[in-house]
Protein backbone atom coordinates (compact mmCIF):
# COMPACT_ATOMS: atom_id res chain seq x y z
CA UNK A 1 0.00 0.00 0.00
CA UNK A 2 1.51 3.32 -1.06
CA UNK A 3 1.78 6.06 1.52
CA UNK A 4 0.55 9.62 1.26
CA UNK A 5 3.46 12.01 0.89
CA UNK A 6 3.93 14.99 3.15
CA UNK A 7 6.34 17.29 1.34
CA UNK A 8 8.33 19.42 3.76
CA UNK A 9 9.80 22.86 3.24
CA UNK A 10 12.26 23.83 5.99
CA UNK A 11 13.15 27.47 6.68
CA UNK A 12 16.41 27.75 8.62
CA UNK A 13 19.45 25.48 9.00
CA UNK A 14 20.71 26.10 12.55
CA UNK A 15 20.40 24.06 15.72
CA UNK A 16 16.63 23.68 15.45
CA UNK A 17 16.82 23.01 11.72
CA UNK A 18 19.02 20.02 12.47
CA UNK A 19 16.85 18.82 15.35
CA UNK A 20 13.71 19.01 13.24
CA UNK A 21 15.29 17.45 10.15
CA UNK A 22 16.51 14.53 12.22
CA UNK A 23 12.97 14.02 13.50
CA UNK A 24 11.37 14.17 10.05
CA UNK A 25 13.92 11.65 8.73
CA UNK A 26 13.42 9.15 11.56
CA UNK A 27 9.72 9.36 12.34
CA UNK A 28 8.60 6.87 9.68
CA UNK A 29 11.10 4.27 10.86
CA UNK A 30 9.73 4.16 14.38
CA UNK A 31 6.16 5.49 14.12
CA UNK A 32 4.55 3.94 11.02
CA UNK A 33 1.71 6.03 9.59
CA UNK A 34 -0.28 6.61 6.43
CA UNK A 35 1.86 9.63 5.62
CA UNK A 36 5.51 9.61 4.68
CA UNK A 37 7.54 12.79 5.13
CA UNK A 38 9.58 13.84 2.11
CA UNK A 39 12.37 16.39 2.70
CA UNK A 40 11.52 18.47 -0.35
CA UNK A 41 13.32 21.78 0.12
CA UNK A 42 15.58 23.62 2.56
CA UNK A 43 15.57 27.40 2.59
CA UNK A 44 18.25 29.86 3.76
CA UNK A 45 19.52 33.20 2.48
CA UNK A 46 23.03 31.84 1.85
CA UNK A 47 22.83 29.41 -1.08
CA UNK A 48 26.08 27.68 -0.15
CA UNK A 49 25.02 27.02 3.41
CA UNK A 50 21.55 26.00 2.31
CA UNK A 51 23.02 23.48 -0.15
CA UNK A 52 25.42 22.08 2.43
CA UNK A 53 22.53 21.65 4.86
CA UNK A 54 20.37 20.04 2.17
CA UNK A 55 23.16 17.63 1.22
CA UNK A 56 23.74 16.62 4.83
CA UNK A 57 20.11 15.94 5.63
CA UNK A 58 18.84 14.73 2.27
CA UNK A 59 16.66 17.59 1.06
CA UNK A 60 15.87 17.37 -2.64
CA UNK A 61 16.28 21.08 -3.40
CA UNK A 62 17.00 24.51 -1.91
CA UNK A 63 15.57 28.00 -1.97
CA UNK A 64 17.16 31.27 -0.88
CA UNK A 65 13.86 33.17 -0.56
CA UNK A 66 11.20 31.82 1.79
CA UNK A 67 8.52 33.48 -0.33
CA UNK A 68 9.38 31.20 -3.24
CA UNK A 69 9.32 28.21 -0.92
CA UNK A 70 5.85 29.11 0.32
CA UNK A 71 4.58 29.55 -3.24
CA UNK A 72 5.82 26.15 -4.45
CA UNK A 73 2.90 23.82 -5.30
CA UNK A 74 4.96 20.76 -4.34
CA UNK A 75 5.27 21.85 -0.69
CA UNK A 76 2.64 20.70 1.83
CA UNK A 77 4.21 21.76 5.13
CA UNK A 78 6.31 24.79 6.06
CA UNK A 79 8.52 24.35 9.12
CA UNK A 80 9.80 27.65 10.52
CA UNK A 81 13.17 27.29 12.27
CA UNK A 82 14.47 30.78 11.51
CA UNK A 83 14.93 33.63 14.05
CA UNK A 84 11.91 35.02 15.88
CA UNK A 85 11.57 38.18 13.78
CA UNK A 86 10.73 36.05 10.73
CA UNK A 87 8.02 33.88 12.28
CA UNK A 88 5.06 36.19 11.71
CA UNK A 89 5.55 36.93 8.02
CA UNK A 90 6.40 33.37 7.03
CA UNK A 91 3.51 31.83 8.98
CA UNK A 92 0.93 34.26 7.62
CA UNK A 93 2.10 33.80 4.03
CA UNK A 94 2.24 30.02 4.39
CA UNK A 95 -1.29 29.91 5.81
CA UNK A 96 -2.58 32.10 2.97
CA UNK A 97 -1.00 29.65 0.53
CA UNK A 98 -2.84 26.78 2.19
CA UNK A 99 0.25 25.18 3.71
CA UNK A 100 0.35 23.38 7.03
CA UNK A 101 2.64 25.32 9.38
CA UNK A 102 4.99 24.23 12.15
CA UNK A 103 6.79 27.01 14.01
CA UNK A 104 9.58 27.16 16.54
CA UNK A 105 8.77 28.86 19.82
CA UNK A 106 8.04 31.50 20.86
CA UNK A 107 5.31 32.01 18.30
CA UNK A 108 5.91 35.76 17.79
CA UNK A 109 8.16 38.37 19.35
CA UNK A 110 5.12 39.76 21.17
CA UNK A 111 1.41 38.95 21.53
CA UNK A 112 0.42 41.30 18.69
CA UNK A 113 2.48 39.26 16.22
CA UNK A 114 1.24 36.00 17.69
CA UNK A 115 -2.39 37.10 17.46
CA UNK A 116 -1.93 37.86 13.76
CA UNK A 117 -0.40 34.43 13.23
CA UNK A 118 -3.25 32.67 15.03
CA UNK A 119 -5.85 34.64 13.08
CA UNK A 120 -4.20 33.75 9.75
CA UNK A 121 -3.86 30.08 10.62
CA UNK A 122 -7.42 29.73 11.86
CA UNK A 123 -8.86 31.68 8.91
CA UNK A 124 -7.05 29.35 6.50
CA UNK A 125 -8.02 26.27 8.50
CA UNK A 126 -4.60 24.67 8.07
CA UNK A 127 -2.96 22.22 10.44
CA UNK A 128 -0.49 23.91 12.76
CA UNK A 129 1.78 23.28 15.72
CA UNK A 130 4.39 25.06 17.88
CA UNK A 131 7.59 23.22 18.78
CA UNK A 132 7.33 22.92 22.56
CA UNK A 133 9.11 19.59 22.49
CA UNK A 134 9.55 19.02 26.22
CA UNK A 135 5.93 17.85 26.39
CA UNK A 136 7.12 14.86 24.36
CA UNK A 137 9.87 13.67 26.70
CA UNK A 138 8.33 10.35 27.83
CA UNK A 139 8.88 11.07 31.54
CA UNK A 140 7.12 14.46 31.24
CA UNK A 141 4.31 12.88 29.21
CA UNK A 142 3.98 10.27 31.96
CA UNK A 143 3.66 13.08 34.53
CA UNK A 144 0.78 14.48 32.46
CA UNK A 145 -0.85 11.05 32.41
CA UNK A 146 -0.61 10.82 36.21
CA UNK A 147 -2.12 14.30 36.59
CA UNK A 148 -5.00 13.44 34.26
CA UNK A 149 -5.67 10.28 36.26
CA UNK A 150 -6.24 12.43 39.35
CA UNK A 151 -3.42 10.89 41.36
CA UNK A 152 -2.38 14.22 42.90
CA UNK A 153 -5.74 15.45 44.16
CA UNK A 154 -5.80 19.19 44.72
CA UNK A 155 -2.64 20.85 43.37
CA UNK A 156 -0.90 23.29 45.70
CA UNK A 157 2.45 24.14 44.10
CA UNK A 158 4.32 24.15 40.82
CA UNK A 159 7.96 25.20 40.42
CA UNK A 160 10.34 25.27 37.50
CA UNK A 161 13.74 26.64 36.55
CA UNK A 162 15.84 26.74 33.40
CA UNK A 163 19.46 27.74 33.92
CA UNK A 164 22.27 28.38 31.43
CA UNK A 165 25.59 30.24 31.52
CA UNK A 166 26.59 30.97 27.93
CA UNK A 167 26.17 34.79 27.87
CA UNK A 168 28.19 35.74 30.95
CA UNK A 169 31.16 37.21 29.05
CA UNK A 170 30.89 40.95 28.43
CA UNK A 171 32.96 40.43 25.26
CA UNK A 172 30.18 38.44 23.63
CA UNK A 173 28.52 40.54 20.91
CA UNK A 174 24.81 40.70 20.17
CA UNK A 175 23.08 40.04 16.87
CA UNK A 176 23.92 38.04 13.77
CA UNK A 177 24.01 34.30 13.23
CA UNK A 178 24.18 32.39 16.49
CA UNK A 179 23.80 35.49 18.66
CA UNK A 180 20.47 36.90 17.46
CA UNK A 181 18.93 35.79 20.77
CA UNK A 182 20.79 38.68 22.40
CA UNK A 183 19.28 41.23 19.99
CA UNK A 184 15.87 42.35 21.26
CA UNK A 185 14.77 43.47 17.80
CA UNK A 186 15.16 39.92 16.52
CA UNK A 187 14.36 37.85 19.60
CA UNK A 188 11.64 39.99 21.21
CA UNK A 189 12.86 39.15 24.70
CA UNK A 190 15.66 37.28 26.42
CA UNK A 191 15.33 34.29 28.71
CA UNK A 192 11.62 34.97 29.25
CA UNK A 193 10.69 34.08 25.67
CA UNK A 194 13.56 31.67 25.08
CA UNK A 195 13.78 29.55 28.24
CA UNK A 196 10.78 30.37 30.43
CA UNK A 197 8.45 29.89 27.47
CA UNK A 198 9.30 26.18 27.61
CA UNK A 199 8.63 26.08 31.36
CA UNK A 200 5.37 27.99 30.98
CA UNK A 201 4.04 25.76 28.19
CA UNK A 202 4.76 22.60 30.15
CA UNK A 203 3.32 24.09 33.34
CA UNK A 204 0.00 25.06 31.75
CA UNK A 205 -0.20 21.70 29.99
CA UNK A 206 0.21 19.93 33.33
CA UNK A 207 -1.63 22.34 35.63
CA UNK A 208 -3.97 24.55 33.61
CA UNK A 209 -3.95 28.28 32.82
CA UNK A 210 -2.15 30.96 34.80
CA UNK A 211 -4.16 33.99 35.82
CA UNK A 212 -1.66 36.45 37.33
CA UNK A 213 2.09 36.93 37.75
CA UNK A 214 4.59 39.06 39.66
CA UNK A 215 8.05 39.26 38.11
CA UNK A 216 11.52 40.71 38.25
CA UNK A 217 14.03 40.72 35.37
CA UNK A 218 17.60 41.91 35.05
CA UNK A 219 20.00 42.75 32.23
CA UNK A 220 23.42 42.31 33.80
CA UNK A 221 25.48 43.59 30.87
CA UNK A 222 23.88 46.81 29.68
CA UNK A 223 25.78 47.32 26.41
CA UNK A 224 27.34 45.01 23.85
CA UNK A 225 28.87 45.50 20.43
CA UNK A 226 26.62 44.41 17.59
CA UNK A 227 27.90 41.70 15.24
CA UNK A 228 26.36 43.32 12.16
CA UNK A 229 27.07 47.02 12.77
CA UNK A 230 30.20 46.83 14.92
CA UNK A 231 28.72 49.55 17.13
CA UNK A 232 28.30 49.32 20.89
CA UNK A 233 24.54 49.27 21.49
CA UNK A 234 22.19 49.01 24.46
CA UNK A 235 21.16 45.47 25.33
CA UNK A 236 17.37 45.19 25.32
CA UNK A 237 16.85 41.56 26.33
CA UNK A 238 16.51 40.14 29.84
CA UNK A 239 19.44 38.04 31.05
CA UNK A 240 17.50 36.72 34.04
CA UNK A 241 13.79 36.43 34.78
CA UNK A 242 12.03 35.26 37.93
CA UNK A 243 8.31 35.30 38.64
CA UNK A 244 5.59 34.16 40.97
CA UNK A 245 2.34 32.91 39.49
CA UNK A 246 -1.15 31.92 40.47
CA UNK A 247 -2.97 29.27 38.45
CA UNK A 248 -6.71 29.20 37.80
CA UNK A 249 -6.97 26.12 40.02
CA UNK A 250 -5.63 28.14 42.98
CA UNK A 251 -2.14 26.65 43.06
CA UNK A 252 0.96 28.84 43.39
CA UNK A 253 4.16 28.71 41.37
CA UNK A 254 7.72 29.94 41.11
CA UNK A 255 9.65 30.19 37.85
CA UNK A 256 13.28 31.15 37.26
CA UNK A 257 15.44 31.39 34.15
CA UNK A 258 18.89 32.87 33.61
CA UNK A 259 21.87 32.66 31.31
CA UNK A 260 24.15 33.71 34.19
CA UNK A 261 24.24 30.53 36.29
CA UNK A 262 27.86 29.47 35.96
CA UNK A 263 28.21 25.71 35.53
CA UNK A 264 24.71 25.15 34.14
CA UNK A 265 24.39 24.52 30.41
CA UNK A 266 20.73 23.52 30.25
CA UNK A 267 19.35 22.75 33.70
CA UNK A 268 15.57 22.48 33.34
CA UNK A 269 13.70 21.09 36.32
CA UNK A 270 10.04 21.03 37.31
CA UNK A 271 8.08 19.87 40.35
CA UNK A 272 4.38 19.62 41.10
CA UNK A 273 2.99 19.11 44.62
CA UNK A 274 -0.56 17.91 45.31
CA UNK A 275 -2.50 16.78 48.37
CA UNK A 276 -1.97 13.10 47.51
CA UNK A 277 1.30 12.99 45.58
CA UNK A 278 4.22 14.92 44.11
CA UNK A 279 6.28 14.57 40.95
CA UNK A 280 9.63 16.01 39.84
CA UNK A 281 11.69 15.89 36.63
CA UNK A 282 15.19 16.97 35.60
CA UNK A 283 16.31 17.41 31.97
CA UNK A 284 19.79 16.16 32.92
CA UNK A 285 18.20 12.82 33.85
CA UNK A 286 15.37 13.09 31.35
CA UNK A 287 14.42 9.41 31.21
CA UNK A 288 13.61 9.32 34.94
CA UNK A 289 10.53 10.64 36.75
CA UNK A 290 10.67 11.17 40.50
CA UNK A 291 7.33 10.34 42.13
CA UNK A 292 6.02 10.40 45.70
CA UNK A 293 2.68 8.81 46.61
CA UNK A 294 1.38 9.52 50.12
CA UNK A 295 -0.94 6.49 49.94
CA UNK A 296 2.05 4.13 50.09
CA UNK A 297 2.43 2.14 53.29
CA UNK A 298 4.29 4.24 55.84
CA UNK A 299 7.31 1.99 56.25
CA UNK A 300 8.11 2.16 52.52
CA UNK A 301 6.74 5.63 51.77
CA UNK A 302 9.23 7.84 49.96
CA UNK A 303 10.32 9.19 46.63
CA UNK A 304 10.63 6.57 43.91
CA UNK A 305 12.68 6.90 40.73
CA UNK A 306 10.72 5.64 37.74
CA UNK A 307 12.91 4.57 34.83
CA UNK A 308 10.71 5.49 31.87
CA UNK A 309 11.68 2.84 29.31
CA UNK A 310 8.89 0.24 29.41
CA UNK A 311 6.50 -0.37 26.53
CA UNK A 312 3.43 0.68 28.52
CA UNK A 313 4.97 4.10 29.23
CA UNK A 314 4.49 6.98 26.77
CA UNK A 315 6.11 6.47 23.33
CA UNK A 316 8.51 3.76 24.53
CA UNK A 317 6.91 0.78 22.77
CA UNK A 318 8.12 2.30 19.49
CA UNK A 319 11.77 2.31 20.53
CA UNK A 320 14.04 -0.26 22.17
CA UNK A 321 13.59 -3.00 24.75
CA UNK A 322 12.83 -1.96 28.37
CA UNK A 323 15.84 -0.56 30.19
CA UNK A 324 17.37 1.12 27.15
CA UNK A 325 16.75 4.86 27.32
CA UNK A 326 16.29 7.50 24.66
CA UNK A 327 17.33 11.17 24.60
CA UNK A 328 16.59 14.80 23.79
CA UNK A 329 16.34 14.37 20.03
CA UNK A 330 13.56 11.81 20.38
CA UNK A 331 11.17 14.42 21.78
CA UNK A 332 11.14 16.02 18.32
CA UNK A 333 10.45 12.66 16.67
CA UNK A 334 7.48 12.25 19.02
CA UNK A 335 6.19 15.70 18.11
CA UNK A 336 6.28 14.91 14.39
CA UNK A 337 4.60 11.55 15.05
CA UNK A 338 1.82 13.25 17.00
CA UNK A 339 1.39 15.90 14.32
CA UNK A 340 0.96 13.21 11.66
CA UNK A 341 -1.38 11.23 13.90
CA UNK A 342 -3.47 14.38 14.29
CA UNK A 343 -3.72 14.75 10.54
CA UNK A 344 -4.89 11.17 10.17
CA UNK A 345 -7.34 11.18 13.08
CA UNK A 346 -8.75 14.65 12.50
CA UNK A 347 -7.95 15.58 16.11
CA UNK A 348 -5.24 18.28 15.98
CA UNK A 349 -2.17 17.61 18.09
CA UNK A 350 -1.15 20.25 20.62
CA UNK A 351 0.34 22.71 21.17
CA UNK A 352 -1.44 24.55 18.39
CA UNK A 353 -0.74 28.18 17.51
CA UNK A 354 -3.52 29.19 19.90
CA UNK A 355 -1.79 27.24 22.66
CA UNK A 356 1.43 29.06 21.76
CA UNK A 357 -0.42 32.36 22.02
CA UNK A 358 -1.42 31.45 25.58
CA UNK A 359 2.24 31.03 26.50
CA UNK A 360 3.10 34.33 24.80
CA UNK A 361 0.44 36.07 26.90
CA UNK A 362 2.11 34.80 30.07
CA UNK A 363 5.54 35.94 28.85
CA UNK A 364 4.09 39.36 28.07
CA UNK A 365 2.54 39.62 31.54
CA UNK A 366 5.90 38.66 33.08
CA UNK A 367 7.72 41.44 31.22
CA UNK A 368 4.97 43.95 32.05
CA UNK A 369 5.14 43.00 35.73
CA UNK A 370 8.91 43.39 35.80
CA UNK A 371 8.49 46.90 34.39
CA UNK A 372 5.55 47.93 36.59
CA UNK A 373 6.75 46.12 39.72
CA UNK A 374 3.15 45.05 40.30
CA UNK A 375 1.07 41.92 39.84
CA UNK A 376 -0.22 41.66 36.27
CA UNK A 377 -3.27 39.77 35.01
CA UNK A 378 -2.60 37.25 32.27
CA UNK A 379 -4.72 37.65 29.14
CA UNK A 380 -6.38 34.39 28.12
CA UNK A 381 -6.06 32.97 24.61
CA UNK A 382 -9.52 31.43 24.32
Amino acid sequence: MSKKTLNLGMVGYGFMGRAHSNAFRKVGNFFPAEHQVVLKAACARDAGKAQAFADTWGYESIETDWRKLVERPDIDVIDICSPNDTHRDIAIAAAAAGKMVLCEKPLGRNPAESEEMVAAIEKAGVANMVWYNYRRVPAVTLAKQLVDEGRFGKIFHYRAKFLQDWTISADLPQGGAGLWRLDVNVAGSGVTGDLLAHCIDTAMWLNGPMVEVSAVTETFIKERSHSLTGKVEKVGIDDASLFLARFANGSLATFEATRYARGHKALYTLELNGEKASVAWDLHDLHRLQYFDHSDQGIVRGWRSIHVTDGDQPYMKNWWVPGLQIGYEHSFVHQVADFIAGLESGVPAAPTFRDGLATDYVCDAVLKSAASRQWETVKQAS
